[in-house]
């Protein structure tokens, strides 16, 4: 299956490397691209990606704008940024984003977020997720939500950045399962996907370094 990916980003540049950075990848295609905000929001609900690549500052609307304005369309909408404000990263995950990466992060890891957007997983660039982590804050109480000990296993290992793949691996399940028991997860604890899992794990002291 080819992912079929928009770009939406106001420098005709950075359009133009990410065309060639992901249509050099043999399982992705860039379907369109947009200048602005607004233009990417239209042409993602006429065109139907799988994947929208959305800067976070554009004109007519940011990508934070984007990323509410698709939520629960289907399409994955990743923010790539020059800016790691932490404001701009909670903002666009608590909207329902499926990765936000650096510019600076290189090209590998952009194609990376796609993939993990694809397989349900939530990519951040290494250098914001450890600053998140960092200021998690303390443990709060947590005893109105009961986790089983596979639960238990399963948050640990997302908090410490582990794809769905890697804990089946570690775990000797499969990728199914492992998605079934995040997916109770979220339910119990309100999480709307694993890095808010991996937030919550680590506020309540369930994950350490």
């Amino acid at each position: 299956m080819v992912t079929r990916i928009l770009i939406a980003d106001d420098q005709a540049g950075i359009r133009g490397a990410f065309r060639l950075i992901l249509d050099a990848q043999p399982d992705m295609t860039v379907v369109a691209e947009a200048a602005d905000g607004r233009t990417a929001i239209d042409t993602a609900k006429a065109v139907r990606p799988d994947v929208v690549l959305a800067d976070i500052r554009m004109p007519g609307a940011d990508g934070i704008e984007v990323t509410r304005a698709l939520a629960g369309s289907g399409i994955h909408v990743v923010v790539v940024t020059t800016f790691g404000l932490d404001e701009y990263v909670h903002a666009a995950l608590r909207h329902g984003a499926a990765g936000f990466v650096l510019k600076r992060s290189g090209p590998t890891l952009i194609v990376e977020a796609v993939r993990a957007a694809m397989n349900g997983d939530v990519l951040i660039s290494p250098q914001l997720t450890v600053r998140l982590l960092r200021r998690a804050g303390p443990p709060r109480e947590t005893s109105d939500v009961v986790l089983t000990e596979r639960e238990d296993e399963i948050v640990a290992l997302v908090a410490q950045g582990m794809t769905n793949a890697e804990i089946a691996a570690e775990l000797f399940l499969s990728p199914g399962t492992v998605k079934n028991h995040i997916a109770s997860v979220q339910r119990k604890t309100g999480a709307r996907n694993r890095v808010s899992i991996a937030a919550w794990a680590w506020a309540t002291g369930r994950a350490r370094p």
